[in-house]
């Protein structure tokens, strides 16, 4: 039963319905990929069958030759420009084993649509010449009798056929048509016309001048109408001058010619070449946490993101040869294999032009020998052609015997030779040059402990195959991986090892010492030098120079560093209850403390005590080892501090001068500002990011102020109220009852009254575990939280003086008790996340709201009171603020 493709339609992209018949034609728009697949197979096909490799292929209309092949199991993609548009169609055709049906109609033709347009127009006196001699300023001119060539560029009128009118320009009247080229082709977009009549013009011409200027106009013969240029012109090739003169009388028929075409190799050809591999993996198998981890990375991909050397391309020559038995030019089935395999190479790599030389020994007559090697060569054409390549790429040549000789006394003939001794001179010689694929190296970075530990990965190369690969047995590309350690540079000592695919295990390991006593050098990990392994694997397809690395793999140190800082004022210890509880800080102070950690005591001699605390400890090799760096870093850090607490200083004078000032003035009122508290923990290490090749530079940082800012206003409220001009004009509804109520049995006691309102603030911003890696940025899993407190105590005291010695403090009689309800808190978070538009920033503040609530009783002697004060001030509140992109 037959197996194999019935039928293939559009799966994909846009064409004309109206001007498609299903099945059989399809008509595209231009300038967009349209994409095929298979719609129907045949009944013996199986499940296996259809997911192998089809062959798709894109012939002339003729079905003849083959314009492009390509293998595929995702179906195949075609773009058709505007150039290519027009009543030619193209075969598309795919095959499971290779080969065309020439019986039935499997695949489909195609064509494109466009609005038909002369795009550029030029005559040339030599064809295929890029000096146009079409101009208005009568520099350039041609006699009559001499050949012209015209040149058009077209869109839309591929495969058409047009009428030219040839048009002379005349002065005061109208101009007049000369001649008229019928059955002009356009081939591949292109009008390109000899015309050697010139001569016969100079009969059409009235009134003729010493220079004449010649135009033309274009009719499409479908439709009758004249094609426009872009500005919407019908008159093209202006102008072409003849000169009054005569050259030669001869008049031939002007003829269609192909346009002109230089077969170079591709340089950005797709690869299809059968010598491949297809992807490499890297796993690493690592401890995190204590528990097993393996990372894979796709390093290689079937070439996907794969760069070439931007330099001159690698080319490369391919030769085969194949034999023939004596006088015969029949091939066998070893030539058969190889021509195969080269036609194959050749149809998927466009533009390589092919030399066949052939051959014959010295056995017979020199004579002869050259025609049977001319017929060696071209039945080896006849192969390719056969097979769908086009003939205009091959050159054929019979070079006769070799080392000729034709011997008079016929001593060169079969009677008197041993025909063995010449078989290697009866062959074909095949050759042709292309651009291989020279990529640039892949680099691939890895963490890696010491020498001593190593770490382990597993390289898997899937796809691997050199059987068909088109070097020749002495270059060709074998099937195995060789790694060499570098180290940090090539020498003649590196260890090298061959591995055979598909999966091999390999171990590295970086340039740092276990024991190395100043790894204080690689602070900065992915700033060292890394230890080199070279991976070399080569194949036709990609990475063909084995000059050159494959996959470089980049071994950096495993080193994590540690720093803890703090920095605090009026706080004369170090205490863990600083940071918030059960956060990255509580965990990271720890380790530090174990690595080192020093308190520092600043300005001792000053008013304001200041204590630094630093710490900065690593571990390396697979966490093996670990060591305190902290008394080689705290010199840097004290010189820091020194600087921050001569600031602090100059705050602290402000402070008190403000306090003296406020002395002054009627409004008793006192300041207090609490210091910053400020924090730190920061560690960075090298790590791998969503299965990248390369590596991250991770930062986890954790830092707050807490406080960032704290401050205290204390005012006297009796004081305040005696400084206003009445008792009840103070605005404070508090304050009012109490005077009124206490005056007058306060004075006759000659107590006195302390009657005081602290109104107090504090802010405070906490990093949390906030991790920072330099290719995708800031983790968003990191919160900013901003917090605080404010509110209100309102204390009252009556005191009474005791004693009569100058000096002696007032003794409280009484205390009346107030409980006050007054504190309140802001606060919010500031929210790192994204959507649709990027990253952003979006802080939501909070706030709860105050409720002023006093309660106050007392007794003083004879006299009882209270009294209960309750006001709402504000009210409970939450506020998103405006998001701010990053991104």
């Amino acid at each position: 039963m037959a197996k194999g493709v019935k039928k293939i339609h559009v799966t994909k992209g846009l064409y004309y319905p109206d001007m498609s018949v299903k099945g059989q034609r399809v008509t595209l728009k231009p300038d967009q990929w349209v994409y095929f697949g298979v719609e129907e197979w045949l009944p013996g096909t199986t499940a296996e069958d259809k997911k192998k490799e089809i062959i798709w292929m894109r012939q002339t209309n003729n079905r003849k030759i083959i314009i492009n092949q390509a293998p595929s199991k995702g179906g195949y993609k075609f773009l058709i420009s505007k150039q290519f548009c027009g009543s030619y169609h193209y075969y598309i055709e795919a095959s499971l084993s290779g080969k065309r049906d020439p019986k039935n109609n499997t695949g489909l033709y195609v064509k494109g649509w466009c609005d038909p347009k002369i795009v550029t127009s030029k005559w040339t006196t030599q064809r295929g010449s890029k000096t146009s001699i079409k101009n208005q300023n009568k520099i350039n001119f041609i006699s009559y009798g001499h050949v012209v060539y015209l040149n058009l560029m077209t869109e839309g009128l591929n495969g058409n056929t047009v009428t030219i009118e040839l048009w002379n320009q005349q002065t005061a009247k109208k101009d007049k048509l000369v001649h008229v080229y019928n059955n002009v082709q356009v081939i591949d977009g292109e009008v390109n016309l000899k015309i050697e009549n010139t001569y016969s013009w100079m009969a059409h011409v009235d009134n003729i001048q010493n220079v004449e200027e010649f135009y033309i106009k274009v009719k499409d013969t479908a439709s009758k109408q004249y094609i426009k240029d872009n500005l919407g012109d019908d008159l093209h090739a202006i102008y072409l001058n003849v000169k009054n003169k005569v050259v030669t009388t001869n008049a031939n028929v002007s003829k269609n010619q192909t346009p002109t075409k230089v077969y170079k190799p591709d340089v950005n050809s797709v690869r299809q070449e059968p010598c491949r591999f297809e992807m490499i993996k890297i796993t690493e198998s690592e401890v995190k946490d204590g528990k097993a981890s393996n990372t894979t990375v796709t390093v290689f991909d079937n070439g996907k993101g794969i760069r070439k050397i931007q330099s001159a391309a690698l080319q490369e020559r391919i030769e085969r040869t194949i034999y023939y038995k004596f006088d015969s030019t029949v091939i066998d089935k070893n030539g058969v294999a190889i021509l195969n395999n080269i036609l194959k190479f050749l149809l998927e790599h466009k533009d390589s032009t092919m030399n066949l030389s052939g051959y014959a020994c010295v056995i017979g007559k020199q004579n002869y020998n050259k025609g049977l090697s001319q017929r060696r060569a071209d039945v080896v054409k006849k192969f390719f052609a056969d097979g769908g390549l086009d003939t205009s790429r091959i050159i054929s040549v019979g070079k006769g015997e070799v080392d000729p000789t034709d011997d008079k006394m016929g001593k060169d003939n079969i009677r008197f030779k041993n025909e063995k001794d010449y078989e290697s001179n009866r062959r074909v010689d095949i050759s042709f040059v292309f651009n291989a694929h020279d990529a640039q190296t892949i680099n691939y970075e890895v963490v890696a402990p010491t020498e001593s530990t190593k770490k382990d990965l597993t390289i898997d190369i899937s796809g691997f195959d050199t059987n068909e690969c088109y070097h020749g047995s002495k270059n060709k590309h074998k099937k195995q991986i060789l790694m060499t350690d570098v180290g940090q540079a090539v020498d003649k000592g590196d260890a090298k090892q061959t591995f055979a695919p598909s999966s091999f295990n390999y171990k590295v390991y970086s340039n740092m010492s276990r024991f190395n006593a100043a790894p204080i050098q690689y602070i900065w990990p992915i700033a060292t030098n890394p230890n080199k392994f070279h991976m070399n694997i080569h194949s036709c397809r990609y990475f063909s120079n084995d000059k050159r690395v494959t996959v470089l793999i980049k071994a950096y140190p495993d080193i994590k560093w540690e720093l803890a800082l703090e920095f605090q004022v009026n706080v004369s210890n170090y205490k863990a209850s600083n940071m918030p509880p059960g956060n990255i800080y509580a965990k990271h102070q720890e380790k530090s403390r174990q690595a080192g950690y020093k308190r520092m005591l600043l300005n001792k001699d000053g008013k304001v005590p200041i204590n630094v605390g630093v710490g900065l400890s690593a571990e390396w090799d697979a966490g093996r080892e670990k060591r305190s760096f902290t008394n080689e870093f705290a010199d840097k850090i004290e010189v820091v501090a020194r600087m921050i607490a001569t600031a602090v200083d100059i705050v602290q004078n402000a402070i008190n001068y403000a306090q003296s000032a406020a002395k002054e003035t009627a409004i008793p009122v006192g300041f207090n500002l609490r210091y910053p508290k400020f924090t730190v923990v920061g560690k960075w290490y090298l790590e791998r990011v969503n299965e990248r090749a390369a590596l991250s530079v991770i930062g986890e940082v954790g830092f707050g102020f807490k406080p960032l800012i704290g401050a205290e206003v204390v005012i006297d409220i009796i004081g305040a109220a005696i400084a206003a001009a009445s008792y009840g004009a103070t605005g404070n509804p508090a304050a009012a009852k109490i005077i009124n109520k206490f005056r007058g049995g306060l004075e006759k006691l000659g107590a006195s009254v302390t009657f005081t309102a602290t109104f107090y603030g504090e802010l405070e911003i906490m990093v949390d575990a906030l991790k920072i890696d330099s290719i995708n940025g800031i983790n968003m899993q990191g919160k900013t939280t901003i917090g605080g407190k404010m509110g209100a105590t309102i204390e009252l005291s009556i005191s009474i003086e005791v004693g009569t010695v100058k000096g002696t403090k007032a003794k409280p009689i009484v205390t009346f008790k107030a409980a006050a309800k007054a504190d309140s808190y802001f606060g919010g978070d500031i929210v790192l996340d994204s959507d649709t538009e990027g990253l952003f920033i979006q802080p939501v503040l909070k706030f709860s709201g105050v409720v002023l609530s006093v309660e106050i009783e007392g007794e003083v002697g004879w006299w009882k009171s209270n009294f209960k004060v309750e006001e709402k001030v504000m009210k409970e509140e939450t506020y998103y603020m405006n998001k701010k992109y990053l991104t």
